[in-house]
């Protein structure tokens, strides 16, 4: 990972959350402050504009999570985070987080490289817009799962 290219996007993540939840990602740091969300507890994760949109980022967090590498992470397409059986009810959540600007307090089950399933829960997705509210994907924060 080149933190001189994921930087931006990480602040981009920052500022289209605070822009449209009204509060920072991270409590006491600043906006910019690209190393303490990258290191963080949660897990935070994006995705791009592609047709079958891949993700373009995934903090420390996300990546033990996933138990993926930053590579393998950052070359998958986000829909595998469910399994085959939660892809559409996701699909549907999606959809939704695209038409509102956001969703707060969803919950679902995910799967990680291995195949050990998690339910995330608190978890907040929103449209990521540039400073001109150019949309440039979707994000996922997530405060808090449990293995199932």
């Amino acid at each position: 990972m080149n933190w001189i290219i994921v930087a931006p996007h990480i602040e981009l993540l920052a500022e289209s959350y605070r822009r449209l939840l009204g509060r920072p990602i991270v409590t006491g740091a600043k906006i910019s402050d690209a190393c303490a969300i990258h290191q963080a507890e949660f897990a935070l994760v994006s995705h791009g504009l592609e047709d079958d949109p891949i993700l373009n980022y995934g903090n420390e967090t996300a990546q033990a999570l996933f138990e993926m590498s930053w590579d393998e992470l950052t070359s998958m397409p986000s829909r595998l985070t469910a399994e085959p059986a939660r892809r559409e009810d996701r699909a549907l959540m999606m959809e939704r987080v695209t038409r509102n600007g956001f969703v707060t307090d969803y919950e679902g089950v995910r799967i990680s490289k291995s195949g050990r399933r998690f339910q995330i829960r608190d978890t907040t997705i929103w449209n990521v817009l540039d400073p001109d509210g150019v949309y440039r994907g979707q994000a996922a924060l997530i405060p808090r799962w449990s293995f199932v």
